[in-house]
């Protein structure tokens, strides 16, 4: 697990990139710090990162608004892969 040290591997699917790029503009300006964020801690409380349960158990979560989030995975110890960005249907 990560913890709280600063995150230096990032990757994101093909499908986190139409997401993003599907969001609107003021919510990405919200990504760009709440990314910031994330790399330097991902368990910064400002994030609400935490871990899904059920189908979506191998995934985590974090809030970029109280309506939107970004789901992604821990990997290999040092990455995190970003699956996912939207609002609440990014659990459907």
């Amino acid at each position: 697990m990560i913890g709280s040290r600063p995150i230096k591997n990032f990757s994101y699917t093909p499908h986190y990139e139409r997401a993003h790029k599907r969001l609107p503009s003021h919510i990405k300006e919200f990504v760009k710090k709440r990314e910031q964020w994330f790399r330097a801690n991902a368990f910064d409380t400002r994030l609400d990162t935490h871990k899904l349960k059920g189908q979506f158990s191998k995934f985590w979560s974090f809030s970029i608004t109280r309506s939107y989030r970004i789901v992604f995975t821990f990997e290999n110890g040092d990455e995190v892969v970003f699956h996912d960005a939207g609002d609440h249907r990014v659990y459907q």
